[in-house]
């Protein structure tokens, strides 16, 4: 197996590109699995690191790991007071407006079962997240009812942080993200495995500004979405919003759109 890429390393943390379907930790939800990030990072720099945040299993993007359990404390301190600024990019289904902020409530974790049992979910917590759409494509392919099929390529910017929370938001405003099999559309999702051989989740974390938790310095990372993520993006034709954004396909190098916090 190729070692994990690590994009920035110092005395106190390290931050790595996570591939989609790689667990952070251990999880009773996924027993069967026995690679996690959290190990192979261990095993890469011979030293004991802790997650200062998650990502979700099929997400791939940037990671932060402290190297200590104070810096840990420090990071995820940051994270949940809402200190850290972070950006998604998303393909999604439909043209999304050009530019959205949502704020609609999830439920807390464990309650989703109950729904779906009929039982009554009252905890909500709030979740908001900013939306800025770079492209739409639109493919002259019948997948649903319509003779053509929309899609747009958006950075996603989440001030909270919530449980699958841009995956939800994305549903809730009806342009879900393609790949995702619990909140997105089959049919899509189909569309895009046996057509365009997509089977992962389009959603990844290409941007970090936070403080470093030693020397106060403000660290601001960005990455590319991943290989397999860019290669489908030179696929489609695009259509440009953003004035600065490139013409035809992404470049990891240098023409990926990425914007400010």
């Amino acid at each position: 197996m190729s070692p994990l890429e690590i994009v920035y390393q110092d005395d106190s943390l390290a931050v790595i590109k996570k591939p989609p379907g790689l667990l952070v930790h251990r999880s009773p939800i996924d027993r069967h699995e026995t690679r996690f990030a959290v190990q192979l990072l261990r095993r890469q720099i011979g030293q004991r690191v802790w997650p200062a945040h998650r990502l979700d299993k099929p997400t791939s993007g940037l990671l932060v790991f402290a190297l200590s359990a104070e810096i840990a404390r420090d990071l995820s301190i940051q994270f949940a007071e809402r200190e850290v600024g972070k950006r998604y990019l998303a393909l999604l289904r439909g043209f999304c407006p050009l530019s959205l902020n949502i704020d609609h409530p999830v439920r807390v974790p464990g309650d989703d079962y109950a729904a779906t049992q009929g039982g009554r979910t009252t905890t909500q917590l709030p979740a908001r997240t900013n939306l800025r759409r770079l492209a739409r494509v639109e493919l002259p392919a019948r997948v649903d009812r319509y003779p053509s099929s929309r899609y747009s390529l958006a950075e996603l910017f989440p001030t909270t942080g919530r449980r699958h929370q841009l995956r939800r938001h994305m549903k809730h405003i009806s342009h879900p993200i393609l790949g995702d099999a619990n909140y997105g559309k089959g049919s899509h999702n189909r569309f895009f495995q046996q057509q365009l051989g997509c089977h992962r989740l389009m959603l990844a974390c290409t941007g970090l500004a936070f403080r470093h938790p030693v020397t106060g310095d403000d660290i601001s990372l960005q990455g590319s979405p991943g290989s397999d993520f860019l290669r489908l993006a030179k696929l489609l034709p695009w259509q440009w919003d953003a004035p600065d954004s490139p013409t035809g396909y992404m470049d990891p190098a240098t023409a990926l759109p990425l914007h400010g916090f």
